[in-house]
């Protein structure tokens, strides 16, 4: 027995051994890193070995943002990074704020983290994700000559004292202060051997040996350093972007070819020069011209541009030498069009096209034809990025013409035009359309009918309208000729085109199909037409305009002007021996009443209407005065749609979303009805997203799709028309039958990564 303390006293002088070895150990790994990140990656597991604990962190401070960062491989390849504000709310940020050391026996325990500090809290989320629950956490700061450095953060005893131990506290101490050295001497190194590649070595792309020899082997085969790196090493042209935005405090732009060109900013340069010197202006914005150029840090280029730009307002970006000659090239050339839209801008400013009248008034002059130009490379260039509308709108304090284009639904800049070429622009517009340029002050509506230099034939519906400061905007829509889809290809569900189909081929009837103006609706009648266009069938169509033209079809250009409205065309259709009408609109009461009697008398009547919903539909109409009885017998169906944005097929991509994701999709749904679906929340569960690529110039989306509400006139339907009854209940009712929302069927085609769940939130209210 006398025996045993001396066996426990021999235990712990070696053990005391064993522990200040292996801290001399890493003591000397810490020192001979070559960088940080080896050090929070690479050393994090011998350090761990110096605890009896299960998980260890170690921040470094980022002064310039004020918050810690770790590093950590995930997957084991993928190199990430975790940050952490420095504030009392997190247990690291409390420790690099304060300068203190934490013991936490129960990290979950509130009461001892208010005791700390009544901000602190723990983030649970990490543990949720992976799985692991924390529990202890010894934390103490890195500090070198009383500079924060970093903290180090150990997690979680494995076995015995309920806490960390004072003997574990001191070797932590010892650890902090081994690492406060370390970091100290890695910035110093650091600084010591900055260069525009630092952020590629910092995150592991590429060694500092390899940089070395890439400058002598790139200078040997004439290629810059750049393209080098991204051919030998595969560095991304993403990972060299941001490593120069980390050594020029600048952004990274990379070539897109819908870039707004600055006609008045390159007006004066040359563009050979601009190619030599690689630099070119690219816009102006908050009293400052932004300029690209290959080298931010070049004194004497950027006195030069200063000098040739007449202001010291210049901020500079950066970009690679081939891109920035494709934005040079750009600017001055347009291999679509004899003529760029610099050159169109340079022959105004040669003609002196704007002059004024003795009232103060802007008039067209003889120079139409260079303004005819640049209305043809404006109409030119939105058909061939399949634009639907054109604005064109003059801003007010003699500021420039803005031109925006809207593409799959958004609206985007494409080019501005001085102001003082705005009155010769839209007169030249108006005299295209047959409108009176003389009328400043009053909307107009007209077309142009518009032949491209390929021989196709457009035709586009223009508006004006006076708006603030004594300007005209106008809006052009093109209303290409389109070829009709057939019913089967145009994304309906399976449910919706079985009943659709079913509702067509009716002897008679009312069929309505509604949405917002720009919503796919005349597609999908022109669809439903070809559907059942057959020569035993008469069918006319009144539209306003038409769109598209379908053979079999006897189709009438209604003229309001006149007196010909789609009333008075459906009237005189009933006199033609019709089998099927299409309405292009029930703009009112007249109409919606004569094509309710038609279809009471043995036609198939299609028509359109602006709702928002089919339910809402049918109470719109009996709130315009049609006779329930009659509505009810006309009813066949009703079909609500939206066009949605489509995710790019080229780059999107699928992921696993969180069960955060999934609920608010579940719940966004309907809970009882996501049910039926049977798609449980489980590893296979996936959903997609944007990414961006050149296909999509780097937004993520390209082209649109349908997504249908379609409420069929059941007899339980028509009993509830009957009775007049609210949107509710004709919702409900129509759901219990298997109709499924507009907000439905777009989170349907989401979880089929047709598009996204935000894109369905954009279009749909509920």
């Amino acid at each position: 027995m006398n025996d045993l303390p001396n066996l426990q006293s021999a235990n712990s002088i070696d053990e005391k051994l064993r522990l200040s070895k292996a801290l001399q150990d890493i003591t000397n790994r810490i020192h001979a890193a070559q960088n940080i990140k080896q050090i929070l990656v690479d050393l994090k597991d011998g350090i761990l070995n110096l605890f009896n604990a299960q998980s260890i962190t170690i921040y470094v401070v980022d002064k310039q943002r004020n918050e810690i960062y770790s590093m950590f491989l995930a997957g084991g390849t993928e190199l990430k990074e975790i940050r952490v504000p420095i504030s009392n709310k997190s247990i690291a940020g409390y420790v690099a704020n304060t300068g203190k050391f934490v013991n936490i026996k129960d990290a979950y325990d509130q009461s001892e983290l208010k005791a700390i500090d009544n901000e602190l809290s723990f983030d649970q989320s990490w543990d949720k994700k992976s799985g692991y629950r924390t529990k202890q956490i010894l934390a103490a700061p890195i500090f070198n000559k009383n500079q924060l450095m970093g903290v180090i953060q150990i997690l979680n005893r494995k076995v015995g004292q309920f806490s960390f131990t004072e003997e574990e506290k001191g070797l932590l101490h010892e650890i902090a202060e081994v690492l406060g050295v370390a970091f100290f001497n890695q910035q110093r190194f650091a600084r010591r051997r900055k260069t525009k590649f630092d952020y590629l070595i910092s995150h592991d792309l590429l060694k500092e040996d390899e940089l070395d020899n890439a400058w002598e082997e790139s200078r040997e085969k004439k290629e810059t350093m750049e393209t080098f790196l991204m051919g030998k090493y595969k560095i991304s042209k993403e990972d060299i972007g941001r490593s120069f935005e980390e050594f020029y405090h600048c952004r990274f732009l990379v070539y897109n070819d819908k870039t707004v060109i600055p006609g008045d900013l390159i007006k004066n340069l040359k563009k050979d020069y601009l190619r030599r010197e690689l630099w070119v202006p690219l816009e102006k914005k908050d009293n400052h011209i932004y300029v690209i150029i290959d080298d931010p840090n070049n004194i004497l280029k950027r006195d030069t541009i200063e000098s040739l730009l007449k202001t010291k307002q210049v901020k500079y970006d950066i970009a690679l030498p081939e891109d920035i000659i494709k934005f040079i090239n750009l600017f001055y050339h347009s291999p679509e069009d004899e003529h760029s839209f610099t050159d169109i801008l340079g022959k105004l400013d040669d003609e002196d096209t704007a002059v004024e009248d003795e009232e103060g008034g802007d008039v067209v002059t003889e120079s139409d034809s260079v303004i005819m130009q640049l209305v043809n490379k404006i109409i030119n260039d939105a058909y061939t990025r399949r634009t639907s509308d054109i604005h064109i709108e003059p801003n007010i304090g003699k500021k420039n013409v803005e031109i925006r284009y809207r593409v799959d639904g958004d609206c985007a800049l494409y080019q501005t035009v001085p102001f003082s070429y705005r009155a010769a622009l839209v007169s030249r517009i108006k005299i295209m359309s047959n409108l009176d340029i003389t009328v400043k002050r009053l909307p107009q509506d007209g077309k142009i009918k518009f032949r491209r230099p390929t021989g196709d034939e457009i035709e586009l519906r223009v508006a004006t309208i006076p708006t603030q400061g004594g300007v005209e905007d106008i809006v052009m829509r093109i209303l290409a000729k389109g070829e009709t889809i057939p019913l089967d290809n145009m994304g309906i569900s399976e449910r919706n085109l079985r009943e659709m189909k079913n509702v067509i081929s009716k002897p008679y009837g009312m069929i309505l199909v509604v949405g917002p103006t720009g919503s796919g609706k005349t597609t999908t009648l022109h669809s439903a037409l070809h559907e059942i266009n057959t020569p035993d069938r008469k069918i006319w169509t009144a539209e306003d305009p038409v769109e598209i033209t379908q053979y079999g079809l006897r189709q009438v250009q209604v003229q309001s002007k006149i007196g010909f409205d789609f009333a008075a065309a459906m009237r005189a259709f009933l006199r033609a021996d019709p089998d099927v009408i299409m309405v292009g609109e029930m703009r009112d009461f007249e109409t919606a009443k004569t094509g309710v009697e038609a279809s009471l008398t043995g036609h198939l009547v299609f028509s359109t209407l602006h709702t928002n919903s089919a339910p809402e539909t049918i109470t719109r109409l009996l709130d315009m005065g049609i006779d329930p009885l009659n509505f009810a017998d006309a009813l066949l169906g009703i079909l609500a749609q939206r066009l949605i944005r489509t995710l790019c097929k080229n780059c999107k991509e699928t992921y696993h979303p969180t069960k955060e994701e999934y609920e608010e999709v579940v719940e966004t749904y309907g809970r009882e009805d996501f049910a039926k679906l049977n798609i449980p929340y489980d590893d296979n569960f996936t959903l997609s997203r944007p990414k961006g690529c050149d296909v999509c110039d780097k937004s993520g989306y390209k082209g649109r799709m349908g997504i249908h509400e379609l409420l069929v006139g059941t007899d339980d339907i028509k009993r509830l028309v009957q009775k007049h009854a609210t949107v509710e209940l004709l919702r409900e009712q129509a759901m219990k039958e298997g109709m499924t929302t507009l907000l439905q069927d777009g989170i349907f085609k989401s979880l089929k990564g047709f598009t996204d769940f935000k894109q369905v939130r954009r279009v749909c209210i509920k």
